[in-house]
């Protein structure tokens, strides 16, 4: 079996695209951490996270140097029984 290996990635592209990993809040609702900057925001919907996200990266940037692309990598912890 061939192992195709990920793409590289130079500094443009990884300028270009911030990731935010987001977790299940335990007050309820969702918080997102962007990977590499200090940035954290949350929200009780999916949808107003997005809104949040958005304006976050916006405040955290500025217009040279903000991505042109954002990530949303979400996790679900799911835990069954053996």
């Amino acid at each position: 079996m061939e192992r195709r290996s990920l793409p590289e990635y130079n500094a443009s592209m990884r300028d270009s695209e911030i990731i935010f990993s987001v977790h299940d809040s335990p007050e309820g609702g969702y918080e997102a951490r962007a990977l590499g900057h200090a940035i954290f925001t949350q929200a009780e919907t999916m949808d107003e996270l997005k809104t949040m996200v958005r304006d976050a990266v916006r405040c955290h940037f500025d217009d040279k140097t903000a991505p042109s692309v954002i990530r949303l990598h979400i996790v679900k912890d799911e835990v069954i029984t053996a």
